[in-house]
C-alpha cells in the first residue's frame, strides 16, 4: 500500500465524477448519507487533506487545520481540489519514512504511512460509489485497490468471492449471499506497542501473506531473519483471517528495533481468548538477535498489554524442556512454571503437546 494505490484511487474518482460536472451535486443526496453529492466530494478532499498534513507533520492529535472552497467554486473546480489534495497525500506517503506514524482515533490511535494510504483510498472508493450511486452512474473501482483496502484495515472481515462487493457489505453498502447485513461497522490501523529497546509492530494480513510467502512484509530484517517460527505464525493469521475469526489486536508482531528500524523477530498469540479468559503468547529472534534482551523487553510489554484487558486473566507459553534461554526469558518477563496438575490438564483438555512446560502469568 503506497503512494501509487492512492493515486489509482484518485484517478477512478475523478474519471466517474467527470462524466457529470453539468449536474447539480447540491441538489443529489448522495446514497446512503444524509449529505449531498457536492458536501460528499469536498469531504474526499478534506481527508485527503487531513491524512497528508497529519502525516507529513508527524502530528500526535488532531491537527486546527481546514480547507475551504471559495464561494462560486463550480464541480470541475471541486473536482481539482480531490486530485490535489490526493496527490498531496500520495506525496506525504511517498515520503515519510517506514515506521513514523501519526494521529487517527481509530482503532489504535495512530496509523502509519501505509495505513493513511489505505484510508485515502477507502474514502475515494467508498465515498466515490456514494456519490456515483445518488447521481445514477456506474462505478466500479478496480478490483485490486478493493482488496488491498480489505486486507490493509478489515482484517476482521472475511474475505468474500470478490473484493469490490466485500467492501461494500463490510461497511453497510451492499449485501452478500449468506451474511447478515453490516449495520454497525469500522476498520482497524495495526496495533503498535513500545517495548523498550524494540516496538511490536502490528502484522497486517497482507504483510502476513507476503511473510509467509518467503518476502520480508515490508520490513528491513536483521541479517538472517525473519525466522521460520514468524512465517509459521503468519501462516495461522492468514488462516485466521480467511476464516473471518482473526482478531487484529491478538495477532502477530514485528519486533522492530528502535536504534536503527530493523525487524529483530516476531511475537504474538496463537488465538483470542478462550472461555477462561486465557491468551497463548509466542516469540522468536533472528540468530543474531538474540541474548540482547530484547525478546524480554517485548514479552514483559505485550504480556502487560494483555493483562489490563478486561478480557484477558492469564497468559501462557509452552517451551521445550532444552529451550533453556527461552525458560529464562519467560521467566525474567514475570511468568512461572505451572504445576504438574496445570500441566496435566493442559496436555489433556486443551491439546498442549505433551513434553512442553508451561508457564503462566496472571493478573
Amino acid at each position: 500500500m503506497s503512494g501509487d494505490q492512492v493515486e489509482a484511487a484518485v484517478a477512478s474518482c475523478a474519471a466517474t465524477l467527470r462524466t457529470a460536472l453539468d449536474r447539480d451535486w447540491d441538489a443529489v443526496g448522495a446514497a446512503g448519507l444524509e449529505w449531498s453529492c457536492r458536501t460528499t466530494a469536498f469531504h474526499i478532499a478534506e481527508d485527503f487533506a487531513a491524512y497528508a498534513s497529519r502525516l507529513a507533520g508527524r502530528a500526535q492529535d488532531r491537527l486546527p487545520l481546514r480547507i475551504t472552497l471559495p464561494e462560486g467554486t463550480d464541480n470541475a473546480g471541486l473536482l481539482q481540489v480531490i486530485e490535489a489534495t490526493g496527490a498531496l497525500l500520495a506525496a506525504a506517503v511517498r515520503t515519510t519514512p517506514p515506521g513514523v506514524r501519526a494521529f487517527h482515533p481509530v482503532h489504535f490511535g495512530s496509523a502509519d504511512r501505509e495505513g493513511f494510504a489505505a484510508m485515502g483510498v477507502a474514502e475515494a472508493l467508498l465515498h466515490t460509489h456514494d456519490i456515483a450511486r445518488g447521481l445514477g452512474l456506474p462505478y466500479e473501482p478496480p478490483a485490486e485497490l478493493a482488496e488491498s483496502v480489505l486486507t490493509w484495515l478489515f482484517p476482521h472481515v472475511q474475505p468474500g468471492p470478490a473484493p469490490w462487493p466485500t467492501l461494500l457489505w463490510a461497511t453497510g453498502r451492499g449485501e452478500l449471499p449468506g451474511r447478515a447485513p453490516v449495520t454497525d461497522w469500522t476498520w482497524y490501523n495495526n496495533l503498535v506497542l513500545p517495548a523498550g529497546r524494540v516496538t511490536l509492530t502490528g502484522i497486517r494480513p497482507a504483510a502476513a501473506r507476503d511473510l509467509a510467502l518467503g518476502g520480508d512484509g515490508g520490513f528491513d530484517w536483521l541479517d538472517d531473519g525473519p525466522y521460520e517460527g514468524t512465517r509459521e505464525a503468519c501462516s495461522h493469521l492468514l488462516k485466521a483471517y480467511e476464516a473471518g475469526v482473526h482478531r487484529p489486536e491478538f495477532g502477530v508482531f514485528a519486533l522492530v528495533r528502535c536504534e536503527d528500524g530493523r525487524a529483530v523477530g516476531g511475537m504474538g498469540f496463537h488465538g483470542a481468548p478462550d472461555d477462561e479468559r486465557r491468551v497463548e503468547i509466542g516469540y522468536d529472534l533472528v540468530e543474531s538477535a538474540r541474548g540482547h534482551g530484547y525478546a524480554t523487553e517485548a514479552l514483559r510489554a505485550l504480556t502487560e498489554w494483555a493483562l489490563a484487558r478486561d478480557d484477558v486473566d492469564t497468559v501462557i507459553a509452552t517451551i521445550e524442556p532444552a529451550n533453556l534461554p527461552s525458560q529464562r526469558v519467560v521467566s525474567r518477563a514475570g511468568f512461572t512454571r505451572a504445576t504438574v496438575e496445570e500441566e496435566r490438564t493442559a496436555h489433556d483438555e486443551d491439546a498442549t503437546e505433551t513434553g512442553l512446560r508451561l508457564y503462566v502469568r496472571r493478573a
